[in-house]
């Protein structure tokens, strides 16, 4: 494979790696020797994240894990496991439980403390189909409905807001919790910038679908305030990049015309909650959530990984999908510049293998072994 780096004068990259939970482990150990031979220049760092760590700590993300991420060029991670509140503190190692921990989504936690606001999920047709389409979901990471979600009887100053609500009236603070969508022109002009970049950059490659349009996935006919805030930091960018056409539709109608007519997309752009169902509605277009992989991008930082959780009913079965996680360490080289063709190679690779020797969950019957080395075949074939 080292054909492959020849035409390149790839930089030197340090990588975070963290293999995370279930089968993100299994995921990583098969695959990184092939990484290691498409990026040779990177330096990989294992880091520890997960459920293990909380359990065992009371954080699922270390103080250690915290100084590797800040000495890296980029982070890429295989899977994480998350749970509700009671099954997290039920699963605390004995000698932590009622001490005040509380567990709080690593990956959100390296979102938000690394600002890494725009989560970056390619969307594209299945390997097996007939016709050729690809779109990019960009979603806010660190505002809107998952920034605040809070119980009435912690924070009382919020039960006057809404109180004359019916169901309100008719439970107690205890059984009551908002989620508070924050929006502001800030967060939303710099998503927007990023989604136009993007935009251009797919057109200047002459990616499917290319068509120079940003569409906002809103629903500002109901959510009217944050909605204006929507418009105005669309309006303000659209004046940045005239080449770009931005459009705003209902949210509802951008997922019935994903199913219908995904070749009408280009960049679509969106707040977190709305942005987290449109993407994983992509990954069902492409063949399920063992395809897509994402990018979460911020100014200093980039953070790459699959958008499938860590499976833990097949977690140690060997049969797990590494597509999603080869593809994420593909958008991390291109990300930094490094190994571009080779990723590019990859990315060939494994659409060819999907429609030859798929795992499982792709309706195949190939170990994670076995569809790392058909990769591998077709790389050198």
């Amino acid at each position: 494979m080292a054909s492959l780096q020849s035409s390149q004068s790839p930089q030197s990259a340090s990588i975070a790696l963290l293999p995370g939970d279930g089968i993100g482990p299994e995921i990583v150990s098969a695959t990184l020797p092939l990484l290691r031979e498409l990026f040779p220049t990177w330096t990989f760092t294992h880091a520890d994240i997960g459920w293990g760590c909380w359990c065992a700590e009371g954080d699922p993300v270390p103080a250690a894990t915290w100084d590797i991420l800040d000495s890296a060029d980029a982070a890429l991670m295989a899977a994480i496991t998350s749970k509700p509140a009671a099954a997290a503190q039920a699963e605390l190692a004995p000698e932590l439980r009622d001490q005040g921990f509380v567990y709080r989504s690593p990956v959100l936690q390296l979102r938000q403390r690394l600002d890494l606001f725009a989560n970056v999920r390619p969307i594209s047709a299945p390997a097996e189909a007939d016709e050729s389409w690809e779109f990019v979901v960009m979603r806010e990471n660190t505002e809107g409905l998952y920034s605040h979600d809070m119980r009435l009887d912690e924070h009382p100053e919020l039960h006057k807001l809404i109180s004359d609500d019916v169901t309100v009236r008719e439970s107690t603070p205890a059984e009551t919790a908002v989620a508070l969508r924050v929006t502001t022109k800030f967060g939303w002009e710099r998503l927007l910038r990023r989604a136009a970049e993007t935009a251009v950059q797919r057109h200047d490659q002459g990616a499917p679908g290319a068509t120079l349009t940003v569409t906002i996935a809103e629903k500002p006919n109901v959510l009217r305030e944050s909605g204006a805030i929507v418009q105005a930091a669309m309006d303000t960018v659209a004046a940045e990049f005239p080449q770009v056409t931005f459009e705003m539709e209902n949210a509802d109608a951008v997922a019935m015309y994903m199913v219908l007519q995904p070749e009408r997309f280009d960049v679509i752009a969106a707040e977190n909650l709305i942005g987290d169902v449109l993407s994983d509605l992509g990954a069902g277009l492409m063949g399920g959530l063992g395809l897509p992989a994402s990018a979460n991008i911020g100014e200093n930082f980039a953070m790459f990984e699959p958008i499938h959780g860590s499976a833990p009913d097949i977690a140690g079965q060997g049969i797990a999908n590494p597509s999603a996680f080869l593809l994420s360490a593909a958008m991390c080289a291109e990300h930094l510049g490094t190994h571009v063709m080779a990723a590019q190679s990859l990315r060939s690779a494994l659409r060819r293998a999907l429609a030859t020797h798929p795992t499982p969950d792709q309706g195949g019957t190939a170990t994670t072994a076995e569809f790392v080395a058909t990769v591998r075949a077709e790389l050198t074939s």
